[in-house]
């Protein structure tokens, strides 16, 4: 069982893009879709280590910048013919928050 932890305001994450928080070890990246759901994944490509939060985001995946390896924002998982998971981080929104289940 984890710890909730809060992280950062909901709306410092902007749509279509990503924030990026170093929690001990974990660099975790923080996306936002175009509807407003909010994703939390480690920020590591499990490719050759791109950092994601710098990728493009379109629908529910972020582009890797350095292979263009496209990541499921919900399970981690590469897309297409590529394989590999990344973790990603269950989160919520509560009072305008964003809290990781840690």
């Amino acid at each position: 069982m984890g710890t909730w932890i809060k992280i950062i305001e909901e709306n410092k994450i902007p749509k279509m893009g990503s924030r990026k928080v170093i929690i001990g070890e974990e660099e975790i990246a923080l996306f936002k879709t175009r509807d407003g759901s909010v994703f939390a994944i480690n920020n590591i490509c499990p490719h050759k280590e791109g950092k994601l939060s710098e990728g493009l985001v379109h629908e529910n995946t972020v582009t890797c910048p350095l292979h263009n390896w496209d990541i499921d924002l919900a399970s981690g998982e590469a897309l297409g013919n590529d394989s590999g998971c990344t973790n990603v981080y269950e989160s919520k929104i509560e009072d305008d928050y964003l809290y990781l289940n840690l």
